[in-house]
């Protein structure tokens, strides 16, 4: 199972967190659809894209919902228990290699990201690494709707969220250069909504774990870039 994050058309702009820009048709859609865990039955088709360029690795994410909520708003909130989208990535093709950023962010717009220490760096004490607020300024991200909704949307809602992160916060915390044609990385996408009257939890990736839990990078998938 692989995914193919093509070079964008053109330099990526600031993000919009919509389809109708002209970089995202050069992008490949990917689905969420692998729910493995016992929950509510609320699973909301969920699409994901990627692109990069010399500077930015972009993702947008279109989620067709329903139930929706978000009342974490500061940064390195627990968005996980709002409406949200998640995107881990392992800068390596080398499953030894396996410490990895987890981009999680809420529909609001509200992003938590953690930089998660191998199995050998686990071995010896490591511990998540929160980034700092001064590296989330250096995201740029957008959504399409307010970053608070409380009470939940419980009509039909469509929703997207992009975002695009430098490549200097992968060489400052991995200390890997910005991904050329050729280069592969691991990953997985998900959808969750852990404290949504109807909480759900799905991957791209099949997880065939008796363990829940998004944070097994055992499971990651190939991500080429093209």
């Amino acid at each position: 199972m692989k995914y193919t994050i093509h070079r964008a058309s053109k330099p990526l702009g600031k993000p919009e967190a919509g389809l109708k820009c002209s970089l995202w048709a050069r992008a490949e859609e990917l689905h969420i659809t692998h729910y493995q865990r016992q929950d509510s039955g609320h699973r909301p088709p969920t699409r994901a894209r990627a692109l990069y360029d010399d500077h930015f690795l972009a993702l947008i994410f279109s989620v067709e919902d329903r139930y929706v909520r978000a009342v974490a708003e500061n940064w390195n909130d627990m968005v996980c228990k709002d409406s949200c989208v998640e995107f881990f990535v392992a800068p390596s093709a080398d499953p030894d290699q396996d410490s990895y950023f987890n981009f999680e962010v809420n529909c609001g717009g509200t992003m938590l990201l953690y930089r998660c220490p191998s199995t050998a760096e686990g071995a010896t004490g490591a511990e998540r690494l929160h980034l700092d607020p001064a590296d989330g300024a250096l995201i740029h991200i957008a959504s399409t709707l307010p970053k608070v909704i409380e009470p939940e949307i419980t009509e039909a809602t469509a929703w997207h969220v992009e975002y695009h992160v430098p490549w200097s916060l992968f060489d400052k915390h991995f200390g890997v250069p910005a991904p050329a044609s050729g280069t592969v990385w691991r990953g997985n996408f998900y959808k969750c909504g852990d404290h949504t009257s109807h909480p759900h939890w799905g991957s791209w990736a099949p997880m065939d774990s008796p363990q829940p839990g998004f944070h097994q990078p055992a499971f990651f998938q190939l991500l080429h870039f093209a």
